[in-house]
């Protein structure tokens, strides 16, 4: 399945969310599928997993020092029933020098991670401030998963 990495960053999230629900909903038709993508955007740019440690460099110089936001885009399908949602969150990152971008590098965390960064790890020492669900950055918006399967709470 292939992501989309360009377009309207809402609409990039939903849609990578989708492409991979329907995915695992198409072989198991009864189930309930839920589909999610966190995509990270500055200034309309979508910065997606880093493809090496040169391009996750370039991914955190460009996030250090700016407030840039974490779209994750829920897809839920329950048979014929498919809904989504993105949620966003306003991440605002320290500003970092090439040492202090490459000593975070180091630690190997960049590998797979939208933007470069886990926020749940040794990342949270890049964060000056957050906005919003800090869930939503991990990789889960779990406040919005409640909105689209409000029984979640009856559980």
């Amino acid at each position: 399945m292939e992501e989309l990495d360009q377009g309207p960053p809402d609409e990039v999230a939903i849609e990578n969310s989708y492409r991979k629900a329907s995915a695992v909903a198409a072989q198991r038709p009864r189930a309930t599928v839920l589909g999610v993508d966190t995509i990270v955007t500055l200034g309309g740019r979508i910065y997606g997993k880093p493809r090496d440690r040169d391009h996750a460099r370039e991914t955190l110089t460009a996030l250090a020092g700016h407030r840039h936001a974490v779209i994750g885009g829920l897809c839920l399908i329950e048979g014929e029933r498919i809904r989504t949602l993105a949620a966003t969150t306003l991440v605002s990152l320290r500003p970092l020098d090439r040492a202090g971008v490459d000593r975070y590098l180091d630690t190997g965390e960049w590998r797979d991670r939208a933007g470069g960064y886990a926020i749940q790890g040794r990342g949270a020492l890049l964060v000056k401030a957050i906005e919003g669900d800090y869930l939503n950055v991990v990789g889960l918006p779990v406040a919005a998963l409640v909105e689209l399967a409000p029984r979640l709470l009856e559980a």
